[in-house]
Order: C-alpha cells, then structure tokens, then sequence
C-alpha cells in the first residue's frame, strides 16, 4: 500500500484508510464483533494503517471494537477518534447537542484512551465545530494535551476555512475531515485551497457516497429503519434514479479500466491532491480488498478531464443531510 504524508505534518498513513463507524453504528444493525476484529485486523495485513472512530458511533462501541482488534498491531497504525458531542446519560445512540467545552474535550480524551487500549491518541478531531465555545478554547486543551502526550495530532471535521484559520493559529492542525466525492464536492471551493496553503491534510469521509458511488443502488434501493440513509434526502427513490447518471459515468471509465465504479471513485479523489486521503468504510473482505485496489488504479490527466467534464453537466439531486444536521456543518 503507498503511503502519504498530511500536509506538512509528520503524520504518515496509508493512502486509503478505513472509515469504521458502520461496524457498529448507522447502517442497520451492527455485524458480529468478532468477524469486525477479523475484518480490521485483514486490513492491517492488507496495508492498511489509518482508522477512523469516534465515541459517538455506537456510542462507545466502536472504539471498544478498534481497541480490542488493533492492539495487538499498535505500532503499525494511527487511529483518529472524534470529541465534541454530549451522549445521551443511557448509553443510547444519538446525541444531545454539542459540547466542545474544554474540560469535555479532556474526558472524552481520558475515556477515548481507556476504550481504543492506546497511551496516545494519533489524531484527535472535533467531530462538529461548536458554536459556543471559541474555536481557540478548543485548539488550546488539545494543545495541552498534546503537551502531556495524551493526543499527537489536532484535526478539525466539517470546519470553515475561518474556523481552520483560527484554530491553526493556536495549535496547527494536522488534517481536516470532511465529506468530499463525486457527489459532494463542497470543499473544492475553499477548504482545499485553504488546506493547501496552511499545509494541511484532507481527510475525504463517505467517498464513495455512502455506498451509492458503489453502482450497487438504483430507484428500486430501499433502507431499513436503523439505516440512517432511509433520513437523508438524497436516498429518496427519486433522488436516487436522478442520480444515477454520476454512477453511469464512473461505471464507464470502470470498464475502461478494468476497474470497479468504487474504485474509480476512490481514484478520483487520490488525483486530485497528494494530501488526500480518503477513508471509506465497509464491513465484507471483498469491499476492502476492492478499496484498497483502488490505489493501484492510474487516472490520466485524459481520464480526469473526461470525468470533470461529464460531472459538470450533472445535478445532484438531495442535501445531504436534514437540515437540523446540516447546519452543524460548514461552521
């Protein structure tokens, strides 16, 4: 597996991570725990070094999960985990608004490094920016925690290009975690240009849009009650069928290429930058194997203006999310 460096950070991963929250959490039920440690730790033996969690999935169970399967193999990865939500008191899962305060950021910390079985964190992100609490309140206790030797790495998710600014300043920020694929190109605007200039990594999460650049969903896809797409406006029935041109086009260059339409789209995004990394998420062997193909797959300035040309004459149709979560994002 090649490797990539974020930004200007020291923080070395392999080019494709694993995004690990659907092992326990969001898309139905969760699959048996210990075909997941099997699954992460097949990963590990692929090449794969950089995993993606946070308290909120499950809750708690997902970290559980990537201490139990990666300690074993801790020297050979990094594992990013996410702060800044208050959990529900029952253990349920959801959430109860956001809390960023920093004395919640240093327990989440403590309670994170229990879970994961690690003495240190590699990346530690704000999962969502919190309106209430300056975002140099939060770059600060991540920054004395780094100082203690309890986090190595400060990472931002869903952030603005002031907010990346503002929290740089005060501890610089080793990458910042967004949603970003063929069908959600809000970044390109200007994060990417912001990460570029401060020497940040880009962290694409649901690259492959949530299984729908896959080419394994059409008009007919339904979603089971705990699947959190059977919420997201852009999974309706007719969201879906008017979507599905984006698929038609990468299942095009896939045949091109002997390649698969996730593997195509998992290559577009390694193109566009050398500081991207992108983290989709699976629960079979095969899907692995087949993401992780997908950095051998050689895209040509040809192939990349092909695509970016017939992309252009696409409209997504659906947000992303519902708007209550929506305006948690691009804060």
């Amino acid at each position: 597996m090649q490797k990539r460096k974020l930004g200007n950070s020291n923080l070395e991963v392999s080019a494709i991570g694993l995004g690990c929250m659907g092992m326990s959490f969001s898309y139905g039920p969760p699959p048996d725990k210990q075909q997941m440690v099997a699954l992460l730790r097949a990963a590990v033996e692929r090449g794969v070094t950089f995993f993606d969690t946070a308290e909120v999935y499950g809750p708690y169970t997902n970290e559980e999960l990537l201490g139990e399967a990666l300690s074993p193999v801790r020297e050979q990865v990094v594992i990013a985990t996410k702060f800044g939500f208050n959990l529900n008191p029952d253990g349920s899962p959801g959430w109860q608004g956001l809390n960023s305060r920093p004395e919640r950021i240093k327990q989440v910390a403590e309670d994170s490094l229990k879970r994961l079985k690690i003495d240190s964190i590699d990346l530690f992100y704000q999962h969502r920016v919190d309106l209430e609490v300056p975002i140099e309140d939060v770059a600060f206790a991540v920054k004395e925690l780094i100082q203690e030797g309890k986090v190595k790495h400060f990472g931002l998710s869903e952030a603005a290009p002031k907010t990346i600014r503002r929290a740089h300043a005060v501890q610089p920020v080793t990458a910042v975690q967004s949603e970003y694929s063929l069908w959600t190109r809000g970044p390109e605007a200007e994060v990417l240009p912001t990460l570029e200039e401060l020497g940040i990594g880009f962290v694409p999460y649901s690259p492959l849009g949530k299984g729908f650049l896959t080419g394994k969903m059409d008009g007919n896809t339904t979603f089971g009650k705990t699947d959190f797409r059977s919420t997201l406006p852009r999974f309706t029935p007719e969201a879906l069928k008017a979507n599905h041109a984006l698929v038609d086009l990468l299942g095009k260059i896939a045949a091109e290429k002997q390649a698969s339409p996730a593997q195509i789209a998992l290559a577009w995004l390694l193109a566009q930058k050398p500081w991207i990394v992108p983290i989709p998420g699976t629960t079979k062997l095969h899907r692995l194997e087949e993401n992780i193909g997908a950095a051998t797959v050689e895209l040509s300035p040809g192939d990349l203006l092909e695509i970016e040309t017939a992309a252009a004459e696409i409209k997504v149709e659906g947000a992303r999310y519902p708007e209550h979560i929506e305006q948690m994002t691009g804060r």
